[in-house]
């Protein structure tokens, strides 16, 4: 039987259609073969009035997938948590863990929210840790920790797991979504901490099939130039067919990308939907 992947952009930084909402933050709602997962909640402000213009029940998520646990992509966790009261959530172990960016000697507490810790912590029986690679809905799957195994990503900013910056947070929490489809895979990103290199080769390693496109936060927003030159040609060499930088990518590197790829970049704003074949 015939079918569709759908993804549907809810919470972005940019918006380019009257009604809807942005913020700094990231959330997609995926669906195919009748099941739906959201991937992450934004920071909490926009994704309700957002989905609701945008026609998506988020009560019918079967699963909720947290791509790390930073606060803008965390946000909301508690309302979906109570609105869609069967879904499971898939996170990281380390995503409950406080996170800290440290700029000057000026801390801001930047992890899950302590309202949506605590409720967590009581519903323990709807989390799913997800180390290894995780199937969270039938066909939709979550890479868990991504190896980090080349010599230029990093985690791209001055994250830490103390608000004296002593200890700096590495983010192993960083996961991805991926979803195959025809013509190959599809990978959602949240902020790829891992490296969008790193994460797009683990994929590849773990399904042995090309990697189509890739959609999401790249956190290439303080990336060297080399780092962006050695993320260009990665790229090029996987084939990628759509190419679709959102969120923490950063206005540069997305300049970079629509210049080396002007026919296969894509807009990723709120409300931005993509559609791709699946048996």
């Amino acid at each position: 039987m015939n079918s569709k992947l759908r993804i549907t952009m809810l919470v972005e930084n940019t918006v380019r259609r009257t009604g809807l909402l942005a913020e700094h933050g990231l959330s997609g709602w995926i669906e195919t073969n009748g099941h739906a997962v959201l991937f992450d909640t934004g920071q909490g402000h926009i994704l309700a009035p957002n989905a609701q213009r945008l026609q998506v029940d988020l009560a019918r998520a079967d699963a909720i997938v947290l791509s790390h646990g930073h606060s803008d992509h965390t946000g909301a966790l508690r309302y979906v948590f109570q609105l869609a009261d069967h879904a499971r959530v898939f996170l990281h172990p380390d995503a409950m863990q406080p996170r800290y960016s440290v700029h000057g000697g000026q801390a801001t507490e930047i992890g899950l929210p302590a309202l949506t810790h605590g409720e967590l912590k009581r519903e323990q029986h709807r989390l799913v840790w997800t180390v290894q690679p995780t199937e969270v809905a039938p066909g939709i799957f979550a890479t868990g920790a991504i190896p980090r195994s080349n010599n230029f990503e990093d985690t791209g900013g001055d994250f830490y797991l103390d608000a004296a910056g002593r200890h700096p947070d590495p983010i192993m929490d960083d996961q991805a979504i991926y979803v195959a489809t025809d013509a190959g895979i599809v990978v959602i990103l949240g902020c790829a901490h891992a490296g969008v290199v790193n994460t797009l080769q683990y994929v590849r390693s773990l399904t042995g099939r090309p990697i189509v496109a890739v959609i999401g936060g790249m956190h290439l927003v303080n990336a060297s130039a080399v780092r962006i030159t050695n993320t260009i040609a990665a790229l090029r060499e996987m084939g990628v067919n759509l190419i679709s930088p959102c969120h923490c990518t950063g206005a540069r590197a997305t300049a970079a990308l629509w210049t080396a790829f002007p026919d296969q970049i894509a807009d990723g704003c709120v409300g931005t939907r993509w559609t791709f074949p699946r048996q």
